[in-house]
C-alpha cells in the first residue's frame, strides 16, 4: 500500500491577503459578525480613536478572541496567545495582532460584566433574526463544584465549637506553662509552649473574625477559601460549590438569560430568572416553565411580575 508522505521542503505561500486565509463559509467569519453587531455603548466599553497615552489593542479584537476562544474550548490566555500565532482562523479573527497572554488576561479580568453582559445583547440579536419568539421560557439549574474545600466552609455552630475547644486548649497549655515554670524556674524561657500558645490565640482570633462575618452579612456558612460559594447537596455529595441557572426560549433552545447563585437549591429562583429573562427580551413571555425535580415534568406558570 503506498503512503502519502509529507515535504516540509515543498515551496508553498499563504495567501498575500490575511482576508483569504479562511473560506467564506468558515464558522470563524459568524463569530467576528456577532461581535461587530454589538452595542458597544450597552456593553460599557467606549470606543475612542483619539484617546491620548499608550495604544492598547482595539476592544472589538480581544472580545472577538475571547468570544471565539470559548467557542473552541480555550479557556487558558495562553492556549488563546498561541491560537494567535499558530491558527488560521484566529489570525484571521484577530487581523494579524498577537497580543500577549498577560494581555488576554487583564483584558478578561477588567471585562468580566462585559462577557456577562454580551450574553443579552446575543439574545436581542437572535429576537431580531427571528430566532428567539420570547413567548415560553424554561429555566432549570445545575450545581457546579467551586474550587474550594468543605471543610473550609464555617457555620456559626462550627465556630462556637471551635472558639470553646481553642479556649480549653489555651487554659491547658497555660496551665502547663505554669507547672513547668514551677519546676525549671532557673532555667530559659520554654519558647516552643509561647509558639504553641501563639498558635493557638492566633486561629481564635481568625474564628472570631469569621463568626464576626457571618452575623455581619447575615449567612448561615462562609467558605474561608471563596466566600461566595456555599455548600452544594448533589449527586457527587456535599461540597463546595455554585447553583447555575439558565433561561431558554422554546423556539430554537437558544440561551435566552443566565444566572450564578449562592444557594443550594432552586427555590425562590424561579421568578427571579424569568423576570431577568424578560428583562433582557425587553417583553413580558406568556408561559415560563420550570422542572419538577420529583416528576422530571415542565411546570407552566404565569403572571409573572415584570
Amino acid at each position: 500500500m503506498a503512503y502519502r508522505h509529507g515535504n516540509r521542503g515543498q515551496m508553498e505561500f499563504l495567501p498575500p491577503s490575511i482576508e483569504d486565509y479562511v473560506s467564506q463559509d468558515n464558522p470563524v467569519r459568524a463569530y467576528d459578525a456577532f461581535v461587530e453587531a454589538l452595542n458597544f455603548n450597552e456593553l460599557g466599553i467606549v470606543l475612542d480613536e483619539n484617546k491620548v497615552g499608550n495604544s492598547e489593542y482595539f476592544p472589538k479584537a480581544m472580545l472577538k478572541l475571547l468570544v471565539f476562544g470559548y467557542s473552541y474550548g480555550f479557556r487558558s490566555s495562553r492556549k488563546l496567545e498561541r491560537a494567535t500565532h499558530d491558527n488560521l482562523s484566529f489570525v484571521w479573527l484577530m487581523g494579524g495582532l498577537k497580543p500577549d497572554h498577560k494581555t488576554i488576561a487583564e483584558f478578561r479580568r477588567k471585562n468580566k460584566s462585559v462577557l456577562k453582559n454580551i450574553l443579552k445583547q446575543c439574545a436581542r440579536l437572535c429576537i431580531r433574526l427571528d430566532l428567539i419568539a420570547g413567548n415560553t421560557l424554561f429555566t432549570d439549574g445545575t450545581k457546579i463544584r467551586a474550587n474550594a474545600s468543605i471543610k473550609n466552609t464555617w457555620t456559626k455552630e462550627k465556630c462556637e465549637r471551635c472558639l470553646k475547644h481553642i479556649d480549653e486548649h489555651i487554659k491547658s497549655i497555660l496551665n502547663e506553662c505554669d507547672a513547668v515554670d514551677e519546676e525549671e524556674q532557673q532555667q530559659g524561657s520554654l519558647v516552643k509552649m509561647k509558639e504553641t500558645l501563639g498558635e493557638k490565640e492566633t486561629l481564635k482570633s481568625k474564628v472570631q473574625k469569621i463568626l464576626k462575618e457571618l452575623e455581619a452579612e447575615q449567612k448561615k456558612a462562609i467558605n474561608t477559601t471563596d466566600p461566595e460559594c456555599t455548600r452544594i447537596n448533589s449527586l457527587q455529595g456535599s461540597h463546595a460549590g455554585y447553583n447555575a441557572q439558565t433561561v431558554v426560549d422554546e423556539k430554537h433552545g437558544l440561551i435566552v438569560s443566565s444566572d450564578i447563585v449562592s444557594k443550594n437549591n432552586d427555590l425562590e429562583q424561579f421568578a427571579e430568572q424569568i423576570n431577568q429573562a424578560n428583562e433582557t427580551l425587553e417583553k413580558k413571555c406568556e408561559t415560563a416553565c420550570a422542572t419538577l425535580r420529583q416528576t422530571g415534568l415542565p411546570v407552566p406558570s404565569t403572571g409573572l411580575s415584570p
